[in-house]
């Protein structure tokens, strides 16, 4: 994801997030946020393909 940023879905960054422990939350809205266990979130647009800020705001969170 660092190296190539661009195309990614929603669906990756979930599986992603599954992986480290990460929740999310997606309550018939547009973006999905992310929660890590010490209460920090980061909202991400579920528009396809995900901006490569997004991606990279995520990698960081992550």
């Amino acid at each position: 994801m660092r190296n190539n940023p661009q195309g990614w879905r929603i669906e990756s960054l979930k599986v992603v997030a599954r992986a480290h422990a990460i929740e999310w939350r997606q309550q018939g809205t547009s973006h999905v946020v992310f929660i890590r266990s010490d209460g920090r979130t980061l909202s991400v647009p579920a528009k396809r393909p995900i901006k490569p800020i997004y991606i990279k705001k995520f990698v960081n969170f992550v």
